[in-house]
């Protein structure tokens, strides 16, 4: 398991001990988002495109980095609104190259443009990314909730037909590891851990 598939921490690190978070503890801003956000489902064409952009950007690298940069990935990105961001053009990438409050990686930045762009074509089809999305969450009683970091997967049959789909459709970055990452950060799949805090807590 690697840092760029399911839950973003050091896989060397052991399993933790009964009742600390899957993830993040010591880091307030990691805290709140494994707390309110990772694994809670996530819908609407601007919120699931922003989840898709950022885990593209953070491939290769730790989530924390990029949850710390999210302010200046919305600011940049006009809230992610996708008929904005298809607008880009040259002159927005070369321009966005040079922030350095983001990950500066021009195919990634290429890719959200033409992400955007996808997604406008998916709603003049008269279909929507919500739609397409969550047509691949898995049946959540198929498998029992993890135990350890290792029984977790980093792509899985579903994840990759789901990349399959998006790239159909001209998405950029969405290979099956990435979109396992995704599937967990919006609630398709919840791998929380069986000694987490969040699956104790009523209503998880």
């Amino acid at each position: 398991m690697t840092e760029a598939t399911t839950p973003r921490t050091d896989p060397s690190t052991p399993t933790r001990p009964s009742g600390s978070r899957c993830f993040g503890d010591g880091d307030p801003l990691y805290e709140a988002y494994h707390d309110t956000e990772w694994g809670v489902p996530v819908h609407g064409e601007t919120a699931l495109f922003e989840r898709i952009t950022l885990e593209g950007f953070q491939s290769g690298l730790a989530w924390i980095t990029v949850l710390r940069k999210r302010p200046a990935f919305r600011e940049v990105f006009r809230d992610f609104d996708p008929v904005r961001v298809a607008e880009f053009g040259d002159a927005d990438v070369e321009r966005l190259l040079t922030d350095a409050r983001i990950i500066r990686n021009r195919r990634k930045i290429e890719a959200t443009v033409a992400n955007a762009q996808a997604l406008l074509a998916l709603h003049d089809a008269g279909r929507t990314l919500d739609e397409l999305f969550w047509s691949f969450a898995p049946d959540a009683t198929a498998r029992e909730r993890p135990a350890h970091w290792a029984d977790i997967p980093s792509q899985t049959p579903a994840s990759k037909a789901l990349s399959k789909a998006l790239k159909k459709e001209g998405f950029r970055f969405v290979g099956p590891t990435t979109m396992y990452a995704a599937m967990q950060a919006c609630g398709l799949v919840d791998d929380h851990l069986a000694t987490c805090p969040v699956v104790a807590e009523p209503g998880s």
